[in-house]
């Protein structure tokens, strides 16, 4: 790397929504990792992947981020690279979702706005993203924009170079929702414009021109997958000549306002700072105040004092690398990128939806997607947000009723199966987290999966516990998936149960755990929904993908759900006779036609490899299922396979929406050559590693190193394993093992 000398702002608390202190320090970037020049928040913004790429800090509340669309599946992130203009710039956004929803307070610079329909085209060549920081030009107004961010807000700064007088679109209507949904998603809303003397834009009077130093804050209640209030406030640091609110179409209930800067000069730039908070408009303001500083101009021709926003920027890429640098990673460059990458995505969420100064809050919890890998892999990069994690899902079952299953901003939308967040808490647990009250997780937990909630949408206990599954004929959508799912669930609850004494409870979900058999078909060697008499759904067709009503499974078919057993391996295992026929017909899987049959919303099975579909999270976990066979040859196979041809360094370079995380956490797991297979209880089944070496920082100044001899192209098997310089035993390593530091070793070859 060329000598340099970066300044960057040391900062402290990044992830309890603390700003940083501004201690400026000069590092020689010759002699530090500097991890975070190797992401590439464009990556995944086309074809499945669903991310954005614009200026968030690290499981913020804000990420400020430009949207390109917002009427369909593929605008769930609100942006794709391949399109050729710009709606404008909302401060937040979901991360590689299948939903869509938030996109709050568009705005967007420009000259002669008159209709809050304008989309500007932009120079694909201009633009920059980077970890906390965005940069476009756009062509026809001529302007150059930037953003950044700080935990709760969004700066820009705006060059107008175009014909003047500049002009600035807020829009309060605005979100990622679908077309027709989008004057009607907001249901109510409080907002208001001031001067800085505290007059309101709804009291001037006819005909006058509005002009100031403007203030906007308000209140938007929306409904889209949740139903939220969200607060905000904006402010710039340049005179406003004029204020004017657009008219309102048919059911729109939040103001849209144009405001004109007449004294901006051709290259001068305008500051524009807004405040995020989930709790109250007062709550923005807090924020605002709180981490940033900005000393605005009071009337026209007087200097203009604000914030640095270079080193607002620096800020931001220092947060990101302060915690990506905990993982440094050797390999080629385009390697590295494709990683730090991946941990970057990572940790976008989950999201702190306090406000500034006060304990954590977190939500954006995918939890069908996150408890695979991501919420594992977060126990060893960041061990201190565990505990803060599971607070915060036992305040979501004060709140709700019932443990998380996907929460944002604190509601549910309860769109998936299963109650995902009990391995989450589990695993915790049984790690050795003990920053929350073990009873009340334990009783969410149980209250969760054995009473019976109003509102909760896709459970029905009474069912699985009469039957040992759920019947189609009774439950009409994804019943075969749900009786897996719900099983691994169960079983989860029955290792917390046994590990706080309570028996009874450890027998009960012990015993449901095993309700997995009873859709094993023992003549097709697959699982496959039965009726209320027992008889199965005729006509099969296990290539059937399907999700919803009408369909046996979730976003699936029954080739790819066979495999979801990852608490008792064994078990699923002997139903097929022993290790060489299970091994035979997981082979299967990934030589069957690549082909994909059925109705409904299947978008999400994507990256095949036979009927392997590594763009959706149930089959994350089924390469390395052959372990458990004795065939850890496929293993290798597998894993290099999906590397070479679903994770590139290009925006279409994922293969399937990113889910909160969830398919970066695959790949930095199978990077460093272990997974965890049953993701509950600090097991990692040993894989094949993908780079060189990768050594992770950990509490008490301890290093966990793994390397790999050898590896290349060619040798992508592993030989042997040794666990600081002894034969590793098994295919295991346990999460101590890890967290105690050491060395993996691992030797590679044909």
């Amino acid at each position: 790397m060329k000598l340099a000398t970066v300044i960057f702002s040391v900062g402290v608390a990044v992830f309890a929504g603390c700003t940083t202190k501004r201690n400026v320090v000069t590092f020689d970037m010759s002699k530090i990792h500097i991890s975070a020049n190797y992401v590439n928040p464009l990556v995944g913004t086309d074809y499945n992947g669903h991310v954005f790429p614009g200026a968030c800090w690290p499981m913020g509340l804000v990420q400020a981020s430009p949207d390109t669309g917002h009427g369909t599946w593929d605008y769930t992130g609100g942006y794709r690279n391949s399109d050729k203009s710009i709606l404008g710039f909302s401060q937040t956004h979901l991360s590689g979702t299948g939903c869509p929803d938030l996109g709050d307070l568009r705005i967007l610079p420009g000259r002669d706005i008159r209709s809050s329909s304008i989309a500007y085209a932009y120079d694909k060549s201009s633009e920059v993203a980077k970890p906390g920081y965005y940069s476009v030009f756009l062509s026809e107004p001529q302007v150059k924009v930037e953003v950044t961010a700080t935990p709760h807000c969004a700066v820009y700064k705006l060059t107008y170079n175009g014909d003047l007088p500049a002009q600035l679109l807020v829009d309060s209507q605005y979100g990622i929702c679908n077309a027709d949904v989008l004057s009607k998603h907001v249901l109510d809303s409080e907002v208001e414009v001031y001067t800085n003397g505290g007059r309101k834009f709804s009291e001037r009077s006819a005909n006058e021109r509005f002009s100031g130093c403007v203030e906007i804050h308000g209140r938007v209640h929306s409904r889209v997958w949740v139903d939220r209030n969200w607060y905000f406030t904006l402010d710039s640091d340049h005179w406003c000549s004029d204020v004017v609110e657009l008219p309102a179409a048919d059911g729109e209930k939040a103001p849209k306002y144009v405001l004109t800067f007449a004294d901006v000069k051709p290259g001068e730039s305008v500051m524009v700072r807004i405040g995020m908070s989930s709790e109250s408009v007062k709550g923005a303001k807090s924020n605002l105040a709180k981490e940033l500083s900005l000393r605005r101009r009071l009337r026209p021709g007087e200097t203009r004092l604000s914030d640095d926003f270079e080193q607002l920027k620096f800020d931001a890429f220092a947060a990101w690398n302060r915690i990506l640098g905990r993982v440094k990673a050797k390999g080629t460059n385009e390697q590295l990128a494709n990683f730090y990458t991946a941990l970057y995505h990572l940790f976008v969420q989950p999201n702190n939806i306090a406000d500034a100064g006060k304990p954590a809050r977190f939500s954006t919890f995918s939890c069908w997607d996150t408890f695979r890998a991501a919420h594992p892999l977060y126990t060893i990069i960041t061990p201190e947000n565990v505990s803060p994690f599971v607070n915060s899902m036992i305040e979501d079952y004060k709140q709700n009723g019932f443990a998380p299953i996907w929460t944002l901003w604190g509601k549910d939308n309860q769109c998936m199966i299963g109650t995902h967040s009990v391995p989450v808490i589990v695993d915790a647990y049984l790690k050795g987290f003990r920053g929350f009250d073990a009873e009340a997780a334990y009783e969410a937990i149980r209250s969760s999966l054995r009473d019976r909630h109003e509102g909760r949408r896709k459970e029905n206990w009474d069912l699985l516990d009469k039957y040992g599954y759920y019947p189609f004929d009774v439950v009409k959508a994804e019943s075969a998936s749900r009786t897996l799912e719900c099983a691994y669930d169960d079983w989860c609850a029955a290792q917390m149960a046994k590990a706080l004494g309570k028996k009874d409870d450890y027998e009960f979900f012990s015993k449901r755990a095993q309700n997995y058999r009873n859709i094993f078909d023992k003549d097709n060697l697959l699982m496959r929904a039965r009726d209320s008499e027992g008889k199965w759904r005729e006509p099969f067709n296990a290539f059937k993908l399907g999700f919803g009503e009408g369909n046996d499974f979730t976003e699936g078919n029954s080739w790819q759900y066979t495999w979801h057993v990852m608490h008792d391996p064994e078990g699923l295992i002997s139903l097929f006779g022993g290790k060489e026929k299970f091994a035979e017909r997981l082979d299967m899987l990934f030589t069957l036609p690549e082909r994909v049959e059925g109705q409904g919303e299947v978008s999400d099975v994507s990256g095949l490899i036979g009927q392997y579909a590594h763009g959706n999270e149930p089959s994350h976990h089924t390469a390395y299922f052959f372990q458990y066979a004795g065939k850890p040859r496929r293993t290798a196979e597998i894993v290099r396979e999906v590397f070479d041809k679903f994770y590139l360094n290009k925006p279409d370079g994922l293969c399937g929406n990113d889910d909160c995380g969830q398919m970066s956490a695959w790949y930095v797991f199978s990077a460093m050559g272990f997974y965890p297979f049953n993701p509950c209880g600090g097991e990692y089944v040993i894989g094949a590693p993908q780079l060189p070496e990768v050594e992770i920082s950990l509490p008490g100044d301890k290093k966990f190193k793994i390397v790999a001899n050898g590896l290349s192209k060619k040798n992508k098997y592993v030989k042997s394993v040794k666990l600081n310089g002894k034969p590793l035993e098994g295919f295991k390593i346990t999460h101590d093992q890890v967290m105690a530091g050491g060395e993996l070793v691992f030797e590679m070859g044909k």
